[in-house]
């Protein structure tokens, strides 16, 4: 990263800073009546528990998500009547559940049951996945849990990609899967993971599953491209698991020895936001996550997440 950028960066995250107390001074009543940007919500304070226990592990993926999506104002101020809904996880490796390289199934459950009772007509759920899709889809465990939610599961197409008009710094036209540009709504739901090249990957990393082509050639301008595609996404609504989180070795994984239980789920409208949150549980300065710095010079959001209108609740 250059260091003018890292400088310019930081300059605009103490600026930020400078109002960081607005929130926390206002009045109860005063809070609660603005529409919030972002919740973090925590099970038992995060203090987490066994890796491999997915029953426990599930049941708090699923009342986490169930109030943060609340606390946000419902998915009614989300969803329409009527509307088509995808949603995006990160469903790209063979890999179960507790090693912590897909979204958690259970997460993805709850996003759908919200979906279709605050009315949408049809739920999809898909990823352009970087192992093969007929293992990365029932390993993870999210296809059995968004069929049994009442999603439809979609494998992608390579031959139904549609070059649209990016319009962005580095990524001008490419091909994007137009069931996921038509949707009404996509939510983005990645989960926390290390990332060999980018040190992270969370809400801005996880676009790169909408998109296809030679998507390697977007490694040497990362930052910039992910921003490209981020802008043309339009991000509404973005749910970050850090159910469990992968510490390293990423973005593959494959050892429990490099997942770490969090019991954390975080939701909100500003994606650059939860992105720096993220970094932070991975133990990562968001100034020195390309996606998330050049993110914020676009005006994607504020890496300074608590100067937001933010709720952080505790589950049992």
């Amino acid at each position: 990263m250059a260091t003018k950028s890292r400088r310019e960066f930081l300059k605009r995250s103490a600026a930020c800073a400078a109002t960081a107390s607005a929130w926390t001074t206002l009045g109860a009543a005063e809070t609660e009546s603005k529409p919030l940007d972002m919740v973090i919500v925590r099970a038992n304070g995060g203090q987490g528990g066994p890796i491999e226990d997915n029953e426990a592990v599930d049941k708090y993926a699923r009342s986490m998500t169930q109030e943060a999506i609340k606390a946000l104002g419902g998915m009614g101020r989300f969803v329409n009547k009527g509307d088509t809904v995808w949603i995006k996880p990160n469903i790209a490796w063979d890999r179960s559940p507790e090693q912590a390289a897909n979204t958690n199934p259970a997460l993805v459950a709850m996003l759908v049951e919200l979906c279709l009772a605050a009315g949408a007509k049809k739920v999809k759920v898909g990823d352009n996945t970087c192992n093969e899709a007929r293992k990365t889809y029932p390993r993870s465990g999210i296809e059995a849990a968004a069929k049994a939610a009442g999603a439809e599961m979609v494998y992608i197409d390579e031959s139904r990609f549609k070059d649209y008009d990016v319009g962005g710094e580095r990524v001008r036209k490419w091909p994007v899967y137009p069931e996921i540009v038509e949707s009404d709504l996509v939510i983005n739901c990645p989960i926390v993971k290390d990332h060999s090249l980018t040190k992270l990957t969370a809400c801005m990393k996880n676009y790169m599953g909408v998109v296809g082509g030679k998507r390697g050639l977007w490694h040497q301008n990362m930052g910039t491209c992910l921003t490209d595609i981020t802008k043309f996404m339009k991000p509404r609504l973005c749910v970050l698991d850090a159910t469990r989180i992968l510490t390293a070795h990423g973005p593959t994984g494959g050892s429990l020895a490099d997942v770490k239980r969090l019991d954390t789920v975080a939701a909100g409208t500003d994606i650059v936001a939860l992105d720096a949150f993220a970094a932070e549980l991975r133990g990562v300065a968001p100034a020195d996550i390309e996606s998330i710095v050049a993110g914020q010079a676009a005006g994607l959001g504020t890496v300074d997440y608590r100067n937001l209108a933010l709720k952080e609740m505790d589950v049992a």
